[in-house]
């Protein structure tokens, strides 16, 4: 059943949500990312503080999502 919000990425064939075709990120994704554990991934998940999108009993999260994560985590320059 094709769901209308997803489509395939063509490179990857993983689903994706956001507009720009990037595949969703698996915890183990997200961790490489930023360079944290897996562990620190999924507790960043389940405490709510990196927006993640529920598919079955998994957690993906959106590119744009990590990126307004690390955006909002900045801390400010001192001069």
């Amino acid at each position: 059943m094709n769901h209308p919000m997803r489509k395939e990425c063509p490179m990857t064939n993983q689903l994706s949500l956001s507009n720009s075709g990037e595949p969703l990120l698996k915890a183990q994704d997200v961790a490489e990312l930023l360079n944290i554990s897996k562990a620190f991934a999924y507790l960043l998940i389940q405490r709510g503080e990196l927006r993640s999108v529920a598919i079955g009993a998994a957690r993906r999260v959106r590119p744009q999502d990590l990126e307004r994560f690390i955006e909002g985590n900045l801390t400010p320059v001192e001069e």
